[in-house]
C-alpha cells in the first residue's frame, strides 16, 4: 500500500507507526537552538547578555550583517583599487631569502676576482638593454640563438644573459627599483619606460630591509640567471644604490623633511645665438632649480617643440658634457604621458642620449600612465635625497590627471566635467614635489597644461593647477595664425619672485622691456622681441642696446 495522504506527520509515518516514532517526529519539528526566534509559552527563560556571545544567534547576525555592508558596498561601487604595476608571484618563480644570502655568501670571497673581470668585460645587463635591435642580432648569433629575429628585444636579452652566465657564471645588473606590495622588488629598466619585462632582476624582501631600499633608487649589483622553475634574474650582492655605498643609506634623510626655498638658483637656457626661442623664454619667464613651471597652451600651439628646445638647452648647458664646469650638473627626465607613438619617437631622437625619455602611449590603459609617473616621481626623490639636481619636463599634467581620474574607484561624488573630487590629489602632489632645497640639491617640474580644447574636464583640472606653479609660459593661437613662433604670450607670462634670479641690472631693464610691450597687442610685441634679440648675439647685448636706447 501507498502513503495516505494527511498533515505533514501522515506523509512521513503510516497510519501504524508506533507512539516512540510519533514522539520522534514530533521533537524533529521542534525549533533547534539555530532557529532561536525567542521564548513562547512555557518555554525557559531567554538567554542573558552575558551568555549571547556564545549563543550561535550572535554569529548569524553578524555574518548577516557583514553580508549586508559587502553587498552596499558592491552596488556603490566601493571595490578596493588593484595595486599599480602590482607582479603576481607564484611559488617557485623567484628563489627564497635563505637561497639567496647562502648564495651571496657561498660566492663573496670565490667571485670578486670574476666580478671585476665581469665590470672590465662590460657584461652588463643595462648595456644590453641600450643595444639596437640589429646589434642585438649580431649578438644573439655569436651566442648561437635560434629564431633571435623573430622574438621580443627583452626575451632575446634574456637568452643572451643565460647564454653568458653558463659560460662565466655571473654578471652585473642594475635599474629602478619598483618595490611592490609584499616587501620584494624589480629592477627595471628605462630603456623599457620602467614597463615590467623578462629580463628584470628580482629583488629579495630581506635585502630591502638590510640596506633600507627605496622606491625609485638606481640599484647596481651582481646578479644570477634563473635556476629551475625560476623567471627572474636575482640580484645576489648590492654594490652600488645611486653611485654610492649602500651602507650609507641608513643616514639618508627623507624627501619629505628636506626643507623648500624659493628657487634662488638660475637655469640658462641661452645656448646659441640663433636659438631665439630659448633666448626669449629666458626673458619673458626665466627658470630657476626648484622652479615649478606649466606652459599653458591650447593645442597645435608648438609646445612640444618648446618643451624639446628646453630640454636640449637644459642637457647642453648642465650635462656631463658642459662647457662650464663651475655649473651644476643635472639629470634630466622627459616624461611624456598618453602620448602618440610617434611624437615619442620623435623626441627620443631630437635629444641627446644621456637625457632620459620614459613614455606611455595613449593605447595603454590608464593605471599605466599613472605606474610610469609614479616611479619617475619616486626616482627624481631620491637623487634629490643625494643633493642632486634633477628637471622633470611633463607633457602633460592634464593628460597625468585625466589618468588619475580613469582609474578612480566609483566614490558618486563626481565634480564638474566628470573629474572626480578625490582624483587630483596624486597629480598634486606629483607637481608639489617640484622644490628647491636648503643647503642641497632640486627637483625642477616644467610641465604642460592643455586649455581650449573643447573639454570641461581639460579646464577644470587647469583651474585647479593654475595658481600651484612659480612660472607660467603662455602660448596663444594668435601668433601661430600669423606663423609667429615662438607663440609666447608676453604680457601673459611670467615668473614669482624674479628678483631672486635676476641681477639687480638686468631686472631693471627687463622691466623696463616689459614697459614697452604692454602698450602694444600679442602679436606687434613678439614681433619687435623677436626681430630685436636675433640681431644680437647674447641676451646681455641686446638688454645693454636697450639701456643705452
Amino acid at each position: 500500500m501507498g502513503r495516505r495522504g494527511g498533515g505533514p506527520g501522515a506523509s512521513r509515518l503510516g497510519p501504524d507507526a508506533s507512539p516512540a516514532s510519533a514522539a520522534r517526529a514530533g521533537r524533529s519539528r521542534e525549533p533547534s537552538a539555530s532557529r532561536w526566534r525567542g521564548p513562547r509559552a512555557g518555554d525557559a527563560a531567554p538567554p542573558s547578555l552575558s551568555s549571547v556571545n556564545s549563543f550561535p544567534l550572535a554569529g548569524i547576525r553578524m555574518n548577516n550583517f557583514k553580508k549586508g555592508n559587502r553587498r552596499r558596498r558592491k552596488r556603490m561601487g566601493h571595490h578596493p583599487r588593484p595595486p599599480v604595476n602590482a607582479v603576481p608571484i607564484q611559488p617557485g618563480d623567484v628563489p627564497s631569502d635563505e637561497a639567496l644570502e647562502l648564495e651571496a655568501e657561498a660566492l663573496e670571497a670565490e667571485t670578486q676576482g670574476r666580478f671585476d673581470e665581469a665590470k672590465k668585460d662590460a657584461l652588463n645587463l643595462a648595456a644590453l638593454q641600450r643595444m639596437s635591435n640589429e646589434e642585438l642580432a649580431k649578438l644573439a648569433k655569436q651566442e648561437a640563438i635560434e629564431d633571435a629575429a623573430t622574438l621580443p628585444k627583452q626575451e632575446v636579452i634574456f637568452r643572451i644573459l643565460k647564454s653568458r652566465a653558463e659560460s662565466q657564471g655571473l654578471m652585473i645588473g642594475e635599474g629602478t627599483l619598483d618595490l611592490q606590495p609584499d616587501g620584494f622588488g624589480f629592477l627595471r629598466s628605462p630603456e623599457y619606460s620602467y614597463l615590467p619585462c623578462a629580463d628584470d632582476v628580482y629583488v629579495s624582501p630581506s635585502q630591502v630591509r638590510r640596506f633600507g631600499l627605496r622606491k625609485g633608487q638606481e640599484v647596481k649589483g651582481l646578479i644570477r640567471p634563473p635556476k629551475e622553475q625560476e623567471k627572474y634574474f636575482a640580484l645576489l650582492r648590492v654594490d652600488e644604490v645611486n653611485d654610492h655605498n649602500p651602507q650609507d643609506l641608513h643616514d639618508l634623510p627623507r624627501f619629505e623633511n628636506l626643507t623648500p626655498l624659493h628657487p634662488n638658483r638660475r637655469i640658462i637656457l641661452e645656448t646659441e645665438p640663433s636659438l631665439v626661442e630659448t633666448r626669449i623664454i629666458d626673458l619673458v619667464a626665466p627658470l630657476g632649480f626648484g622652479q615649478r613651471a606649466l606652459i599653458v597652451a591650447p593645442p597645435r600651439t608648438g609646445k612640444t617643440v618648446i618643451l624639446q628646445q628646453i630640454t636640449n638647452a637644459i642637457a647642453r648647458n648642465y650635462g656631463p658634457d658642459r662647457a662650464r664646469k663651475d655649473w651644476p650638473r643635472a639629470r634630466v627626465i622627459v616624461l611624456l604621458v598618453d602620448e602618440r607613438p610617434e611624437e615619442v619617437t620623435d623626441f627620443r631622437r631630437n635629444t641627446p642620449d644621456h637625457v632620459e625619455v620614459v613614455a606611455s602611449t595613449f593605447d595603454e590603459e590608464a593605471s599605466r600612465h599613472i605606474a610610469v609617473a609614479e616611479i619617475v616621481m619616486e626616482k627624481a626623490r631620491r637623487y634629490v635625497e643625494f643633493g642632486e639636481h634633477v628637471v622633470i619636463l611633463l607633457d602633460s599634467i592634464t593628460r597625468l590627471a585625466r589618468g588619475y581620474n580613469n582609474a578612480m574607484p566609483t566614490t558618486g561624488k563626481i565634480g564638474t566635467g566628470g573629474v572626480d573630487t578625490q582624483a587630483l590629489i596624486k597629480p598634486k602632489k606629483f607637481f608639489g614635489s617640484a622644490r628647491n632645497i636648503e643647503n642641497g640639491g632640486s627637483l625642477t617640474i616644467i610641465a604642460s597644461a592643455l586649455v581650449d580644447t573643447g573639454s570641461k574636464a581639460d579646464e577644470v583640472i587647469f583651474e585647479e593647477f593654475k595658481g600651484t606653479g612659480n612660472s607660467e609660459l603662455h602660448l596663444t593661437r594668435k601668433l601661430v595664425e600669423k606663423r609667429i613662433y615662438p607663440a609666447i604670450d608676453i604680457a601673459a607670462s611670467g615668473t614669482r619672485r624674479e628678483e631672486l634670479l635676476l641681477d639687480p641690472k638686468e631686472k631693471e631693464l627687463v622691466d623696463r622691456l616689459r614697459k614697452v610691450v604692454s602698450d602694444m597687442n600679442v602679436v606687434e610685441a613678439m614681433e619687435l622681441l623677436r626681430g630685436r634679440v636675433g640681431k644680437t648675439k647674447s641676451n646681455i647685448e641686446f638688454l645693454m642696446t636697450m639701456s643705452l636706447g
